[in-house]
């Protein structure tokens, strides 16, 4: 039985660096205004330093240049074709086939992987895709477990495939819509989705005799979310995926934040490796249940189980989790009460952040909190830790400010980087994000 390649979303470096700490085997990014979350760009020395860091730690990097592209992109296609040929990039993610041509000529060192926009959704075409130079096939979300099966019974043995098993579904197939260009002028076949599909609409019938009178069909305050949908989950599934033998499961989000990374990903890693142990205990409930602490919307298995499944349109609009939000990112260790230290060494720390490497001195030690909500004396606290699916809990019971030291109550976000001093349960490492609980 072959373990899976767990790939995460990275719209930045430091949000690669948070998925390759709780887990990721690789990281897909964008590359400039040539991907399909251009919001989400990571710009070129971005690109090069994740690359950088990837390969230093046994990790992989696969960059997007999967859109549509008009004539008068290709001189910049062809641009960072090259550029991603001499960063050693471990793939490029790509749609279309004149794009994948350029990729060949251009870029012949880096894996070609053909994007969910391509909607393969048969053996056929994954044939064709490797005929025509794959390394590997990313297959269309609306697909069912038997159709799944026959792809991997009937695809070239070399050929690699990845499938999304968690994150958002796009209203059109595989994600080639045309709503948000239609409504707002911004392509998703560009890289610049405005998700019309997520907006409140008011929606009206006109009987036919009557033109004009129009008759409002009945929804809340904020409209109605016909065209929304849930977000996949398929964590109770994995031990059936990993039984296909599938390559690569993939995580959507390049535009969500460290902490949804850090959850999804733990709880992920922890599935994938928890089978491969031990395949008659598996429990999918207890990842379940650190995926629905999320930020995120309703959950749904989509069509791999059933592709008469009609439980996947969120018609109440997003249903953000009511109960536990980002609390924060180690960011240091408070080192001035650290004994034997010498005043050279704690400057020194201090500047190049490795106050992570000191051993406690005491049981709770004080860290150095970057916040992203706000925190005050009493709350209950959550530390997600990599490679373990059960948080630590604690309450905090003091804070002090970065600057001055003094204690304080709380502390809001003001700015961005903005910080606190707060003691930990446990020795906890740079990067490791805080549950804040509501």
């Amino acid at each position: 039985m072959k373990k899976p390649e767990l790939l995460a979303p990275a719209g930045s470096f430091e949000k690669a660096k948070t998925a390759f700490m709780y887990g990721a085997d690789a990281v897909y990014c964008g590359t400039g205004s040539l991907s399909l979350r251009s919001r989400a760009e990571v710009d070129d020395n971005d690109l090069a330093k994740t690359i950088e860091y990837a390969h230093s730690i046994g990790k992989k990097v696969y960059a997007a240049i999967n859109i549509y592209a008009w004539d008068e992109y290709y001189e910049e296609i062809k641009k960072q074709a090259k550029m991603l040929n001499e960063m050693k990039v471990d793939g490029i993610i790509a749609s279309d086939g004149g794009v994948i041509d350029i990729l060949k000529e251009y870029a012949p060192d880096v894996d070609i992987h053909i994007s969910t926009q391509a909607n393969t959704v048969s053996y056929h075409s994954a044939n064709f895709w490797y005929k025509n130079g794959a390394k590997r096939v990313i297959l269309g979300r609306e697909m069912n477990k038997e159709q799944i099966r026959k792809i991997m019974e009937n695809k070239p043995k070399d050929l690699e495939v990845e499938m999304f098993v968690h994150g958002a579904i796009c209203f059109g197939y595989s994600g080639r819509c045309f709503l948000s260009d239609f409504l707002a002028s911004r392509s998703a076949n560009l890289g610049d989705c405005a998700q019309s599909c997520r907006w409140a609409y008011n929606v009206y019938v006109e009987e036919h005799n009557k033109p004009g009178n129009l008759m409002p069909v009945e929804h809340d305050e904020k409209g109605t979310y016909i065209f929304s949908s849930k977000d996949l989950c398929l964590i109770k599934e994995i031990p059936e995926i990993i039984e296909m033998g599938i390559d690569s499961l993939k995580i959507e989000g390049r535009l969500k934040t460290e902490y949804y990374l850090a959850s999804v990903v733990n709880a992920y890693r922890n599935a994938i490796d928890d089978y491969m142990k031990e395949q008659e205990k598996y429990d999918y409930t207890k990842y379940l249940k650190e995926l629905e602490k999320t930020k995120t919307r309703g959950l749904t298995t989509f069509y791999f189980n059933d592709r008469n499944n009609k439980d996947f349109q969120e018609y109440d609009g997003k249903q953000y989790n009511p109960d536990y939000e980002f609390g924060g990112k180690v960011v240091g260790k408070d080192i001035e009460n650290i004994e034997d230290v010498d005043d050279s060494k704690k400057d020194l720390l201090q500047k190049n952040s490795e106050k992570m490497n000191i051993e406690d001195k005491e049981e709770n030690a004080r860290y150095i909190i970057e916040i992203r909500n706000k925190l005050k004396i009493g709350d209950t606290m959550e530390i997600l830790i990599p490679d373990q699916i059960t948080p630590v809990e604690f309450k905090i019971e003091k804070l002090w400010d970065t600057e001055t030291d003094e204690e304080v109550d709380a502390v809001n976000p003001g700015k961005v980087g903005q910080s606190i001093k707060m003691k930990l349960p446990i020795k906890c490492e740079k990067g490791w994000i805080l549950r804040r609980k509501k």
